[in-house]
């Protein structure tokens, strides 16, 4: 319930005057209740004399309601209409998010409230959708009474700061502790007039004694103290602005379980309670710190500050017992660690004495079954195919390539002869402004063209002929296999002296390797021979004599030279080789591999032009020596002027039933139903007309450049011009709007909806001047946006511009989000720090959307950036009439802070660097919430002094202070943005639109698909390219 505090003069208000006209008004009722004692416990300060206190007996009571409230109010209809003051209510406190009971003060606006929770007396503002209704056995009085401290009032014109320390020293003395009230009166309000005790101490004299309030003065009867009594909600709304900080936490959280806040100076007192079960109550020490306040010579209270000095004694040595038996855990714990190394050390010894006996016992055997391993390693290595070493498959690729090789085809240049012509004579026909002229250059355009679809034929047929796709995949695959032996290729020119030195390497190493195996089965066949004459010796069936020192004397001659033989192979073939060595292969690599690219990129060219080939084919064979017609186009345009019509008429058919005193309501509604299905054709055959618009578009920029010149009625110069955005049909009576008063501060926004889909028409007044730019500006984000799929681009996309034929003013059609920009939804519910995240690389990506195409967006603000569904950030359109700079030069806060970069404050143009800093200031933003910022004398937010995640400080630090080095592309792959990504969903309309392929040359162009990704990883690694 922490709030700002509010600095000025307290003065006497309205209500005390009343009171001292009319004495009558406060009811005292002094022969009942005169000096009855009650032992009570403060939970709420309101003023010097003022506080709230709870009956001790009434402890029970408090835990039921806390229990009944939990239960009932989750569920509960929360509150509509006018709220009554008298009746008690649910309120969501906004601390610990529990339950408490509450009336209303004040209403402060259409969705907050001012309340009083009733059984402690604090307030709190809250929004009308945490305020619910709960039942009548919970709607009994409060809890919590309102006391009055006996004889004492406000000094007139006392200070803020005085009165805060007031306050704070009047909760030092009765918060959260048992006092005892001697009640004098009670007001009619309902405030009791008691004389406070806290033991020994009187808590009244104790707060005179510190000037926070003085004695009053019976200058009228029995109301003299309440004329300084002050208006209920003025103090309920001075006390939220100005809060006594609340209680501190219980050890048992049961007993007076209350909304809770926090305490500025801390009490010092150790008090118990019994609870009626018996559990003792302690409030701990850290709840009790003390503000510097001298009880003068009173016992208690010394007392008081000698037992806490022992508790705090208490808790040093307490402390220092803990840390010398962690110490001491921790010695014993590296004790047991160092005896069980030691034991470990002793077995490890006792192994290795144990091995050595064991191996003097089979020597002999271990150097056989070693040399016996290492034979058949070497049988291993001998059947794997060890031409990598001597570059055998390098060799075998240089024959694949001088053996199939594609390097010319005579059609291919005959065609790119011929294609250069149509090129020229098609650039002559787009950049003549005579319609006459333009009929000659049609007519020499035609007989190339002609010539043109000639040379395509015999081209296409030649290139079916050959097995393209057969012998690409050979050099796929050839390349694949190279590149995952060696990895990437070293930069360098052709040459050939690189592969006549690799061949004379690769003759030498094959001759050291043939000399070398040879030696090694010369001595196994020896080391067999002696095995078998050594069976002799030990045959004791045979009765010849043998000397056996002749027989078995060489054999430690015999194995030292197979061993050595052995291991000099396997050196050979298993040790790396030498730098030299490896600069021979992997240069004639690089050539094998230039090679491989080379014939590749031939073969793609090939199918490129294969490619256009028979798409000039398949739009030229229906238009040889003639252009395209429009009639269908025209068409469409005549089917929108009967409908329009139409639509009009119905219009007006509506609005004179309307305007009857007799009008119909079924024939109305029957209306509003054609007029609707009348809405939804127009915008069915506008939709029409701009696809084929677009075709005509694809026509006039591949194939017929003349279109425009040949149908300037169709208006198609002006479509291509705005990049498809521009319609002629589109009129603002056609559509059905609602002006958005609230949004149109800046110019008129209607909203309206087009097949389902909400929509906002933003207008621009324009002249003939303004017009053009408009357009021009619009058709840059719409390009921009097109460019990235709609859902990847992070751009608010623009569905239709039209022109007004009644006024000046261009109308603007864009999706509409209510209440999705960040204000709003920062407003209503705060982006929790993942949301903000998702949203905000949103942001990014359509800022590098826009920088990509060399737009700079200069009007970035919390208005104009969007969260859809909490998660999807886009960047909304900026006004097309201004200027970079005319935008740029409007200062936006956000939470105080500027969204205008130090460069644009002094004079300089915006730029990409501009817009990532107000993106910079609206992620700070974001991240900490409403916490307030500290700036430098430039302006520049201090990043360092909230506490964030590193990622993110991290981003902040380069977008606020090094900006000039970051791009947009760097902010959106920034860590804090590497998010797993979702899986998008398949759009069904789509996958069937990609799927519609000439059947007869997919092979073809999945070749060419196929290499175009090899192309773009070739271009990522420069080393394998020329």
């Amino acid at each position: 319930m922490a709030q700002q505090h509010l600095v000025r003069k307290r003065s006497v208000c309205p209500e005390a005057r009343k009171f001292r006209r009319f004495p009558g008004l406060v009811q005292m009722d002094e022969d009942t209740h005169y000096n009855k004692v009650e032992d009570v416990v403060g939970s709420h300060v309101e003023d010097a004399v003022t506080f709230w206190a709870q009956n001790v007996s009434r402890n029970k009571d408090i835990m039921k309601i806390g229990c009944s409230l939990s239960e009932v109010c989750p569920h509960a209809n929360s509150v509509f209409g006018n709220l009554d003051p008298k009746k008690i209510y649910g309120g969501l406190f906004s601390e610990d998010k529990c339950w408490y009971r509450c009336k209303v003060l004040k209403t402060i606006s259409d969705d907050k409230c001012l309340v009083r929770y009733i059984d402690y007396g604090n307030t709190e503002i809250l929004n009308r959708s945490d305020i619910v209704e709960i039942p009548l056995e919970l709607q009994f009085s409060s809890i919590a009474k309102k006391y009055r401290l006996w004889g004492l009032q406000i000094p007139s014109g006392q200070e803020v700061t005085q009165f805060d320390q007031g306050r704070t020293f009047l909760g030092s003395l009765i918060f959260e502790k048992e006092i005892k009230m001697r009640i004098k009166a009670t007001y009619q309000d309902g405030t009791v007039i008691a004389q406070a005790e806290y033991g020994t101490v009187d808590i009244g004299e104790e707060v005179a004694k510190k000037g926070f309030a003085e004695k009053c003065r019976l200058t009228s009867g029995n109301d003299a103290c309440e004329a300084k009594k002050s208006d209920p909600n003025q103090l309920a709304l001075r006390s939220l602005k100005n809060p006594i900080p609340l209680w501190g936490r219980r050890s048992n959280q049961s007993t007076f379980s209350r909304p809770k806040g926090h305490f500025n100076g801390r009490l010092t007192l150790d008090v118990k309670y019994e609870t009626d079960a018996g559990n003792q109550v302690t409030f701990p020490k850290e709840s009790l710190a003390a503000g510097d306040f001298n009880l003068g010579s009173n016992v208690s209270l010394a007392k008081i500050k000698q037992d806490q000095k022992l508790i705090e004694e208490n808790e040093k040595l307490k402390t220092e017992k803990e840390v010398l038996l962690e110490n001491y855990k921790a010695l014993e714990l590296k004790v047991e660690q160092t005896a069980q190394e030691l034991q470990q050390e002793k077995t490890a010894t006792m192994d290795l004495t144990k091995h050595l006996e064991s191996t003097l016992k089979t020597c002999v055997g271990t150097r056989l079954k070693n040399l016996a391993a290492k034979v058949e390693l070497l049988k291993e290595i001998r059947h794997i195919n060890i031409s990598i070493r001597f570059g055998n498959d390098l060799s075998d690729a240089m024959q694949v390539l001088d053996e199939g090789s594609f390097t010319s085809l005579s059609s291919l240049n005959e065609l790119e002869k011929i294609w250069a012509e149509y090129t020229i004579a098609q650039e002559k026909i787009q950049t003549c402004p005579n319609e006459n002229e333009s009929n000659i250059l049609i007519a020499e355009r035609n007989e190339v063209q002609q010539k043109l679809f000639m040379a395509v034929d015999v081209f296409v047929l030649e290139v079916d002929e050959l097995p393209l796709d057969k012998r690409l995949k050979t050099l796929q695959d050839l390349a694949t296999s190279l590149e995952s032996v060696y990895g990437k290729a070293q930069e360098g020119a052709n040459s050939e002296e690189i592969l006549r030195k690799f061949h004379d390497w690769q003759c030498t190493k094959r001759e050291e390797y043939t000399s070398i195996r040879s030696e090694t089965e010369d001595s196994l066949q020896h080391l067999v021979a002696w095995f078998q004459s050594s069976q002799k010796v030990f045959d004791l069936s045979l009765d010849e004599p043998l000397t056996s020192e002749d027989i078995i004397g060489n054999i430690d001659e015999i194995l030292e030279k197979t061993e050595s033989c052995v291991c000099k192979e396997l050196e050979l073939s298993l040790i790396e080789q030498g730098v030299i060595d490896k600069e021979i292969i992997l240069s004639t690599y690089s050539q094998v591999l230039q090679k491989i690219h080379s014939e590749e990129r031939f073969i793609a060219t090939l199918l490129s032009k294969y490619k256009d080939s028979v798409e000039f084919k398949k739009q030229i064979i229906d238009c040889l020596n003639k252009s395209p017609s429009v009639d269908y186009l025209l068409s469409i345009k005549k089917t929108l002027k009967g409908l329009k019509a139409q639509l009009r008429w119905k219009l007006v058919e509506k609005s004179n039933l309307e305007e009857s005193d007799d009008h119909d309501g079924t024939e109305i509604e029957k209306i509003k139903q054609e007029i609707t299905q009348l809405r939804n054709s127009v915008f069915q055959e506008i939709y029409h007309e701009r696809e084929e618009y677009e075709k005509l578009n694809s026509l006039t920029q591949n194939w017929f450049p003349e279109l425009p010149l040949l149908y300037p009625e169709i208006g198609l110069l002006k479509y291509m011009n705005s990049g498809g955005l521009l319609t002629m049909s589109l009129e603002r009576d056609l559509l059905d709007t609602e002006p958005m008063r609230e949004l149109s501060s800046k110019r008129p926004l209607v909203r309206s909806e087009v097949n389902g889909q909400p929509v906002l028409l933003k207008a621009y007044s324009v002249d003939v001047d303004t017009e053009g730019r408009v357009i021009q500006r619009a058709a840059s984000y719409h390009r921009a946006c097109g460019y990235a799929k709609e859902e990847e681009s992070g751009l608010l996309p623009l569905i239709f511009l039209f022109m007004c034929k009644s006024d000046p003013v261009a109308y603007l059609m864009v999706p509409y989000y209510p209440k999705a920009n960040l204000s709003a939804v920062q407003a209503s519910m705060p982006l929790t720090s993942e949301e903000a995240l998702k949203v905000m690389k949103g942001v990014a990506r359509g800022l590098h959307t826009l920088h990509k195409a060399n737009i700079i967006h200069g009007s970035l603000h919390q208005n104009n950036v969007f969260a859809l569904n909490r998660e999807q950030g886009i960047v909304g359109d900026f006004d097309f009439t201004k200027s970079e700079s005319q935008r740029a030069s409007v200062n936006m806060m956000v939470g105080g802070l500027s969204l205008l970069s130090p460069e644009l404050k002094i004079g300089k143009p915006p730029s990409a660097s501009s817009d990532l800093y107000a993106y910079g200031c609206l992620l700070l933003w974001l991240s900490v919430q409403n916490q307030e910022f500290e700036t430098n004398e430039d302006g520049i937010p201090k990043v360092d002094q909230f506490h964030l995640d590193n990622n993110v400080k991290s981003l902040l630090c380069s977008l606020i202070y090094f900006r000039s080095s970051m791009t947009a592309e760097q902010v959106l792959n920034a860590e804090c943005f590497l998010l797993p990504k979702e899986k998008s969903i398949p759009n069904a309309e789509k996958e069937i639109e990609y799927t519609q392929h000439n059947k007869e040359d997919e092979s073809k162009m999945e070749s060419l698909d196929r290499y175009s990704e090899k192309a773009r990883n070739d271009e990522a690694n420069p080393l394998l390219t020329n």
